[in-house]
């Protein structure tokens, strides 16, 4: 959404720039007005919060694990690379989430393997950080056998999580599989397009009810922009760009 806003606001300040006419400041109007329209409505709680409630309440949530499964997935969700001031690898908030989940239900005798899936994030530059490994790093830190954890490190998209997790898994079907609440629509349908029998176990949600579970927790500040709403309207229109491209492209 920031950068549909930029975009509009950028047109509207070429446009004054440009000679006046009464055709230029007609779209100069509706470059404004459409810009500051989709500010208000991306960076409005209500409104990106029924976005993400919608993607996080797709599937009703894991209230107990009643079986055993061929193995856990957690999928990978970003790295910070070492610097001059981050003096190592860390996993991003919702690797490090993922991975708690994961290891928790490894304890809980989910199922007896452990896949960490997730290569590097870097499209251009020099060599690149691995996810999966600094995944499985965590998860033995939190009790884990290294040996019950497989790594796929290949994969840069959930779509290639999905080809490298039936790589590395052969012949297993059940999974359960574990990533962020507003990822699971995505991710599920993938991995049944490879074959596998999933139970999606969402963690790391960012919406508490569905809004219509909601209504009388509204306050006014529910309507007033600010920039956690923005960032969770841009997280929810990713997913949903991305689930748009994967079925067009026949991959869903």
């Amino acid at each position: 959404p920031l950068s549909w806003i930029i975009g509009c606001f950028g047109l509207a300040l070429l446009l004054a720039w440009l000679p006046w006419s009464a055709r230029r400041q007609r779209w100069l109007r509706i470059a404004l007005t459409t810009g500051m329209a989709l500010l208000f409505l991306a960076a409005s709680p209500i409104v990106s919060y029924t976005f993400m409630s919608g993607l996080e309440g797709w599937y009703p949530p894991v209230r107990a694990i009643d079986r055993q499964f061929d193995a856990i997935v957690v999928l990978g969700g970003g790295i910070k690379e070492p610097g001059t001031l981050r003096p190592a690898v860390e996993l991003s908030d919702e690797s490090r989430h993922r991975t708690i989940c994961g290891a928790d239900l490894y304890q809980q005798g989910a199922a007896g393997r452990l896949v960490m899936t997730g290569g590097g994030m870097r499209i251009f530059g020099g060599p690149d950080v691995k996810v999966a490994p600094a995944m499985k790093a965590w998860a033995v830190q939190l009790g884990v056998p290294p040996d019950a954890i497989l790594v796929d490190e290949e994969a840069r998209t959930t779509y290639e999580n999905a080809l490298g997790t039936r790589r590395v898994l052969g012949q297993a079907r059940s999974i359960l599989l574990v990533t962020t609440a507003y990822h699971i629509p995505r991710a599920t349908a993938l991995f049944q397009k490879q074959g596998f029998e999933v139970t999606p176990y969402a963690c790391g949600f960012h919406a508490k009810d569905r809004l219509t579970d909601d209504w009388d927790d509204l306050t006014p500040f529910d309507f007033l922009p600010s920039s956690g709403a923005l960032q969770r309207m841009t997280q929810a229109v990713d997913e949903t760009v991305g689930m748009m491209v994967y079925w067009l492209s026949g991959r869903l």
